[in-house]
């Protein structure tokens, strides 16, 4: 079964399934349903705790042998197989595949990985999982859900937030959630009468905030104008090449142009997002960035970041962050509001 992960207690209230995926781009929320696993399992009598981490030599065996071994220091074990690269191979596809069909009931496997990508979702190995056990997917938090899993990580320890201290906690931990823990812990820790304030939010945090190109393609769907330049200027800071957002941004174009043209044509939206494989997740955002323009103003968005491309390979002159803050705008449509590209202050 497939199991969200904030339903993940619920699951284990029913017992420890005999084999558990927990996988996800969210390090510190695989983490903590690992130890959410850990603290069910020990108080229902698992008390060896066994852990294989899969390396380039790894011998798949070792699991075998583990399935097959009774534990010589209690009845019943916890067997911890951590796979860093989500691709076991066909051998630990096989070893995983078998553990599933004939494991013993005295031995409970979770499995520790990354983000699954879609054809890793459809490998042999996971369908086993999900047909014996429980697969467990960790979404990132985004910045529409970043407000509410911190109001309820502080509700979690009996502590309230005024709404504009929540806010600066978002601008200053989005993309880091590793650091927004330590935050909201340091800041239960410093609040006397169980209320937060932004005064002690800004006398306290460092901007933690992290990026990715995808950040900023997903602030250009969503028209976030205000929020591009922060976005941009991160990326340069951390050192990102231009021609990595130049092609983060073409990407999406392209495929945008495409849905334009094919809606154009009278095609069903629904059938459209399925051809192009658009995540429901992401179903959203395209939409309202689909309203913005018809397929000529898609189109003349690819020449702006083809331009982009050429200056980056030094075939045309410019400033390629500068053209990419001013993409990024026409994106939000901020000049069909009667703004304009402003230079970003680095």
């Amino acid at each position: 079964m497939r199991t969200p992960s904030d339903q993940l207690p619920q699951l284990l209230s029913k017992g420890l399934p005999p084999v558990l995926l927990l996988c996800g781009e969210e390090p510190l929320l695989v983490e903590e349903s690992c130890d959410c696993v850990r603290r069910t399992a020990q108080e229902n009598g698992y008390q060896e705790r066994i852990r294989l981490s899969v390396e380039p030599d790894f011998d798949w065996n070792q699991l075998r042998q583990q399935a097959q071994s009774l534990s010589l220091f209690a009845e019943r074990r916890l067997l911890e197989l951590r796979i860093p690269s989500v691709r076991p191979g066909v051998a630990g596809n096989q070893a995983i595949v078998d553990f599933c069909d004939g494991g013993t009931a005295d031995t409970v496997l979770v499995v520790i990985t990354g983000k699954l990508e879609a054809r890793a979702k459809k490998s042999k190995w996971v369908k086993a999982i999900e047909k014996r056990g429980a697969v467990i997917e960790h979404y990132a938090v985004g910045p529409e859900r970043l407000p509410a899993w911190i109001q309820g990580r502080l509700r979690a320890r009996g502590v309230r937030a005024d709404a504009e201290a929540v806010q600066l906690l978002c601008y200053y931990l989005e993309g880091n959630l590793l650091a927004a823990s330590q935050e909201i812990d340091k800041l239960c820790l410093l609040c006397a009468d169980g209320r937060i304030t932004a005064e002690q939010v800004r006398t306290t945090i460092v901007d933690y905030a992290r990026f990715n190109v995808y950040s900023l393609v997903d602030a250009c769907l969503a028209g976030a104008a205000a929020r591009v330049p922060r976005v941009l200027e991160s990326l340069r800071r951390e050192g990102v090449e231009p021609v990595l957002a130049n092609w983060a941004l073409a990407r999406e174009i392209r495929v945008l142009a495409k849905l334009a043209a094919g809606l154009g044509q009278g095609i069903a939206q629904a059938r459209l997002f399925k051809s192009y494989n658009i995540w429901s997740r992401r179903q959203g955002l395209v939409s309202a960035a689909l309203k913005r323009r018809d397929g000529a103003g898609w189109r003349r968005l690819l020449g702006d970041v083809a331009r982009i491309d050429r200056i980056v390979k030094g075939r045309e002159a410019g400033d390629a962050w500068l053209e990419l803050e001013r993409v990024c705008l026409r994106l939000c449509d901020v000049e069909a509001a009667g703004g304009r590209a402003r230079g970003l202050v680095w």
